[in-house]
């Protein structure tokens, strides 16, 4: 938090190399949350590209309020839901498979499970209903609390704490059957 907040004071000197250091600290973060919200890695990619983009117009007059981690996860949510709804209406469905986001530290046996347990983790999020997608992503990958989700879906706690618990229900049953 202290990181972020000295980050945001170079970003509104005009510092570049502050942007380029949010960039690195929090890129994986949100392109696995863009990437179980589309479930699709190319376009999870385009949305924290434009999300940074974006980002480092407002570098200047940016003030941080929260949690950075927070603002730039939801950010990448409604460019995710944006690009959805678009999608929705355009009636095309791209259902490419997400591929997992690589790891400098993990070696070749590693990396293959890590990928297997990634491609069945994302094609069971891709079955859930959007509602429980969303609650459980921005919960689970964009470390956010259930008031936060709550204010920002604009509807009560208790909704959101129930979207949560049933999609991570949908979840187990879906990972136990391919287990068994």
């Amino acid at each position: 938090m202290v990181e972020d907040k000295r980050l945001v004071w170079r970003l509104n000197r005009g510092d570049a190399s502050a942007l380029s250091r949010v960039y690195e600290k929090y890129r994986e973060d949100l392109l696995r949350l863009a990437a179980s919200l589309l479930s699709d890695r190319a376009a999870a990619e385009d949305v924290v590209q434009d999300v940074f983009v974006r980002f480092a117009g407002l570098a200047r007059t940016f003030r941080l309020t929260g949690s950075l981690k927070g603002y730039l996860a939801t950010c990448v949510a409604n460019a995710a839901r944006n690009q959805l709804t678009a999608a929705r209406r355009r009636k095309t469905t791209n259902l490419d498979a997400v591929m997992d986001v690589a790891s400098n530290g993990v070696g070749p046996e590693r990396w293959m499970i890590c990928s297997e347990q990634f491609r069945l983790v994302s094609e069971a999020m891709a079955e859930l209903p959007v509602e429980q997608r969303e609650v459980v992503t921005l919960r689970l990958y964009g470390d956010m609390g259930f008031r936060e989700i709550a204010a920002w879906q604009q509807m009560p706690i208790k909704t959101v704490q129930s979207r949560y618990r049933y999609g991570l229900g949908k979840l187990r049953s879906a990972l136990n059957s391919e287990v068994t």
